[in-house]
């Protein structure tokens, strides 16, 4: 301590004795600083202090600072600052408190240190009085917003002579500091927001009268800097900067923030912006954009930057225009909302499900279409985006939902047919429209019929539900085209040409004999000609009239078709007609006919009479239609059945003698020989197809009779007995002896006729129970693996047809005709049942009577 002070009185002498060439070196030494202004600023519990500067050569001015509170100058704060060059006169330097400065007094002074070391004398102090009430309690912090995290002192201030009992804090007591005599704190470490849905501290003072005052302050965080600042523009006119705003803030949040835009390399006043983005219009004929991001509430304030080109920040606007499904392929079209046409435009379209088409789009009206190629009948979503070189993509559409068209087919076809005008036709134009089991509901407006002959056009307008148009043309080639209107700006056509009329001649039917069950199965030659396929076509209902007609069209290189059984009637004859296609128009190629299933329900055919018969044969003939294609199935020939009439048929023997088959439908007549004479028969005729007869035509006939046997039965015996007669004349002497000998009764015998009666009736007798062999043998032969329509033909040397049941066969053997077998007058012919056939040959080898018996036993008894 003396030798401090023995160094100020040595530096004392020294300025006195170089006081006239450094005039003033000693007095700045110990010049005294002085505050100009103290200015309290409550809300953020600051003092702003500000002093006289004083200019010197030394390089840096030190200050000291204290800050006392309370009226006893308790000092609570001090710190040295210090000073370079200033080019102003007065410095202002800021204090913030713990304690909110209405609580108390708080009070400022300041000295200065001469040449960094010697301090000036302390100036007066400055004083920011704390509040004096006079009536009642009063909180500090009021209705302040206080900052997260931090800690903050509460105090209560109660008017002169009234103490502070208890302070309250969202209704928890807590410990009291004392501040000066009067005054009562609350210290809060890590301040919290409340989570109720009043975002508020709740503050409760009591003080010695029982009186109570509130107080309400509310906890919030500083602003937070902007993140990922960007801006960008989509009509170069307009300029958009977004960013994030960092943390969420509660609606209830008293922290009022304000954020505004600064472009620094103009001249332009800063822009309000929203929370997360700002707008502002771009400035012309500037490209580069220096931009500066300044948020700031009651906690403080933060600030971002950023440059940017505005050419390279383009981002289109894109909005949808219209969608136009069709069947593969759908038409989109958007609108970018700018004209960008001197900037390299790319935009991208996708499909869900599909994939992402890129495309270039400089049109000046800003309208941009794409033509995808898509699956029919299929949901899509779709969605476009756009970019400027490809830097930055704008944001995706909204999604557009669509349907693709079904694949809706337009097939057409013609029936022409030659009027009596040489030179005239009339052409009946058929369409139909082929959609899939699953599309919807086709919606057509109307079908447009046009045809052309050389120069000549002429259209006509049809209806939706028409589905034919009748036009009569000349002999020459024409073409025709037929279009459906789908909707606006969508067609369906389909074209076919007429050849010229050249007189062709039909080829000939052919039968279809490989049908089955499940369908028809056609075929036919290939035709080197037919560039274009072929044309199958038939009546839906066969040959019933109207005809409803049908076609379907096969492609090049194909020449069978299967058509299934359930698009078609059993029983039914179907036609088809089979067309080459050749550049010049259709050509009938075949004709081919048959059923998907014949049936055996036939009409009867008409029998003609009266029947020509003799005493062993019948002729019959009918009549029937075997080309009629209302038949059921085709007709292959004729049955005849032959049945004898009456009950003296043999036991267990069918009526039927035999059946005759006609292999030849053409041929209506047949000739039945070995039949007996004046006997009645029952003859019946059907019509044979390959699964049977049908419905028999039936009629009784008789035999006549053969009178020339008769007469030959009687001449014979007489003639025998004439000539007998002649021969035995000559030796008529000796015949009458031993006739005599035979007949006259011995001598001495008496017989009398009843004994005679007697004995003849005895021998009679006996001659029965004798066993005579072979005198008479009937022999049959019988034969069953002949089925029931196993026949024979009359007159042929060979059967015409045979018709045999599915599975089995004939035997050789088996196959009589009758001229195989001589008749004789004896001959009886055996029925002709089911499943077997009975030839039979009565063999008499020899005949003997009574009468000889008679005389054999006399020789013996004599």
């Amino acid at each position: 301590m003396m030798s401090f002070r023995i160094c100020l009185v040595y530096l004392l002498g020294f300025c006195l004795i170089f006081s006239e060439d450094h005039s003033g070196f000693c007095l700045d030494t110990v010049w005294q600083p002085s505050i100009s202004h103290l200015k309290a600023v409550n809300d953020k519990q600051s003092l702003l202090v500000t002093w006289l500067v004083k200019h010197s050569g030394f390089v840096g001015n030190i200050y000291e600072i204290q800050i006392s509170r309370t009226e006893n100058h308790t000092i609570i704060y001090n710190i040295n600052i210090s000073l370079f060059s200033m080019d102003s006169n007065e410095y202002t330097w800021a204090w913030t408190s713990d304690l909110p400065l209405e609580c108390v007094s708080h009070s400022v002074r300041i000295r200065h240190f001469s040449n960094q070391s010697v301090p000036s004398p302390w100036s007066n102090w400055v004083t920011n009085n704390g509040v004096q009430p006079k009536d009642k309690t009063e909180l500090f912090p009021y209705r302040r917003v206080l900052r997260e995290g931090t800690s903050a002192v509460f105090c209560c201030v109660p008017p002169r002579g009234v103490n502070i009992t208890s302070i309250t804090l969202n209704d928890n007591k807590s410990y009291l500091i004392n501040i000066g005599a009067r005054v009562k704190a609350l210290k809060v470490d890590n301040l919290t927001i409340p989570k109720r849905q009043i975002k508020v501290l709740s503050l409760i003072c009591t003080d010695s009268t029982g009186k109570q005052s509130y107080a309400g302050n509310y906890v919030s965080f500083p602003p937070q800097k902007p993140r990922n600042l960007s801006c960008a523009t989509s009509d170069m006119t307009t300029v958009t900067c977004t960013w994030d705003p960092g943390r969420k803030r509660d609606q209830f949040d008293r922290n009022v923030q304000t954020r505004t835009l600064h472009i620094e390399n103009s001249d332009q006043a800063p822009i309000q912006c929203e929370q997360s983005s700002c707008t502002f219009s771009a400035i012309p004929q500037l490209e580069e954009y220096n931009i500066s991001v300044l948020v700031k509430d009651q906690l403080g304030e933060e600030t971002e930057s950023y440059s940017f080109n505005i050419s390279d920040r383009v981002i289109p606007a894109v909005e949808w225009g219209r969608v136009s499904p069709g069947v593969t392929d759908t038409t989109l079209s958007w609108i970018v909302q700018a004209n960008l046409t001197q900037l390299n435009l790319l935009c991208q379209v996708t499909t869900d499900p599909g994939s992402t088409t890129e495309m270039n789009c400089n049109s000046v009206s800003g309208l941009c279409k794409v033509k995808l190629e898509l699956l029919p009948n299929t949901r899509y979503s779709t969605r476009v985006r756009c970019s400027v070189n490809g830097r930055l993509w704008g944001e995706w559409t909204q999604l557009r939902f669509f349907t693709t068209c079904p694949l809706v087919t337009l097939d057409v076809w013609r029936r022409i047919k030659q009027l009596s005008d040489p030179n005239s036709r009339q052409v009946t134009l058929l369409w139909s429209l082929h959609v899939p089991d699953s599309a919807a509901t086709v919606n057509i407006q109307g079908y447009i019929v046009q045809w052309s002959q050389e120069a000549q056009n002429w259209t006509e307008w049809r209806d939706s539900g028409q589905t034919q148009a009748e036009v009569s043309i000349g002999p020459g080639q024409y073409e025709f085209t037929v279009q459906a209107v789908l909707h606006i700006d969508s067609t369906l056509s389909a074209h076919i040409t007429i050849p010229k009329s050249d007189g062709e001649n039909l080829p000939v039917e052919k039968r279809l004999n490989n049908s089955t069950p499940a369908g028809f199965s056609l075929s036919w030659d290939q035709l080197d000609t037919a560039t274009c396929g072929y044309t199958v076509e038939w009546c839906i209902l066969g040959h019933a009239v109207p005809c409803t007609l049908h076609w379907m069209k096969i492609a090049k290189g194909n020449n069978t078709l299967f058509l299934p059984a359930r698009n078609f009637k059993e029983g039914c004859r179907y036609t088809f007609n089979i067309y080459g296609c050749m550049e010049n128009g259709h050509r009938l190629l075949e004709i081919q006919t048959g059923y998907s299933q014949e049936l055996t329900s036939l009409q009867s055919p008409n029998l003609v009479e009266p029947v020509q018969s003799t005493s062993s044969s019948v002729t019959l003939e009918w009549h029937y239609s075997e080309d009629d294609p209302a038949h059921p199935a085709f007709i292959t020939g004729y049955l005849v059945m032959v049945q004898k009439v009456g009950s003296d048929m043999p036991q267990g023997h069918a009526a039927n003698l035999f059946n005759v088959s006609v292999a030849d439908p053409r041929r209506k007549s047949v000739t039945i020989e070995g039949l007996q004479q004046n006997q009645e028969y029952t003859l019946s005729v059907s019509a044979l197809t390959k699964e049977g007869p049908g419905q028999p035509a039936s009629i009784t006939i008789r035999t006549r009779t053969n009178y020339s046997a008769h007469v030959a039965k009687i001449l014979i015996p007489i003639l025998l007995l004439l000539g007998c007669t002649i021969l035995l004349w000559p030796q008529r002497g000796k015949a009458k002896n031993r006739l005599k000998k035979i007949f006259v009764y011995p001598a001495g015998m008496n017989i009398q006729i009843p004994e005679l009666d007697s004995f003849l009736q005895e021998t009679s007798e006996k001659l029965q129970s004798q066993n005579v062999e072979c005198s008479c043998c009937d022999i049959e032969i019988l034969n069953t693996s002949v089925p029931l329509n196993e026949t024979s033909t009359v007159n042929d040397p060979e059967p015409i047809n045979t018709l045999t049941s599915s599975g089995s066969q004939s035997s050789p053997s088996a196959c009589l005709s009758l001229s195989c077998v001589p008749l004789q007058a004896e001959y009886c012919p055996q029925s002709v049942t089911a499943l077997q056939q009975t030839v039979c040959i009565t063999n008499k080898t020899y005949f003997y009577t009574v009468k000889d018996d008679l005389c054999d036993l006399r020789h013996k008894k004599s």
